[in-house]
């Protein structure tokens, strides 16, 4: 579960970066233009599944695998869980506007997903975020070499934020939708 789970947190990041990638290169290659109002159009969708993943996911590796989270932990759960909820109803009422309310849930999510990155490669970083239970420099596992639960969570923050903010070019003609 841990490569797979993985896998799915380089997939995730990878596709933010193509989708910043093809909206900065979009107005000039029109096969960039397409992709990314391919991708716009099922954008909060998306949003919600790699939410809804990260959700499930950090669910399983707690009471499933018995990993206990450690503080910084919890405080990027309280930032993606309840994504999954917001982005559905979003997606279900066809709500572009959603990517304001989230942003404040994948800045927090994002910042402290950096932090607890940084700190499990440098731990004498640690300025003392935990104190009770196991310690935030601690990793549970690095598959292929660099992916731990922390750049899983960033990841799909990241991936969130590129889905719900990458808009496509306006071309001369076209409404841009929101």
């Amino acid at each position: 579960m841990e490569s797979f789970t993985s896998l799915l947190a380089i997939i995730a990041a990878s596709g933010a970066v193509v989708l910043v990638f093809a909206r900065a290169i979009s107005s000039s290659w029109i096969p960039a233009a397409d992709f990314v109002r391919s991708v716009h159009s099922v954008s909060t969708w998306l949003a919600w599944l790699v939410a809804a993943v990260a959700t499930a996911g950090s669910l399983y590796f707690s009471e499933v695998a018995d990993y206990v989270p450690c503080r910084l932990c919890w405080f990027q759960r309280i930032c993606m869980y309840p994504l999954a909820g917001i982005l559905l109803v979003a997606a279900l009422r066809r709500d572009r506007a959603v990517r304001w309310y989230a942003l404040p849930l994948l800045v927090a999510g994002a910042v402290l997903s950096s932090y607890h990155y940084l700190i499990e490669w440098r731990p004498s970083l640690d300025g003392g975020a935990c104190g009770v239970g196991p310690s935030c420099t601690d990793v549970w596992f690095r598959s292929y070499g660099f992916v731990t639960l922390a750049f899983m969570a960033l990841s799909g923050f990241a991936a969130v934020a590129a889905l719900l903010f990458v808009t496509p070019v306006a071309v001369r003609g076209d409404r841009e939708e929101d």
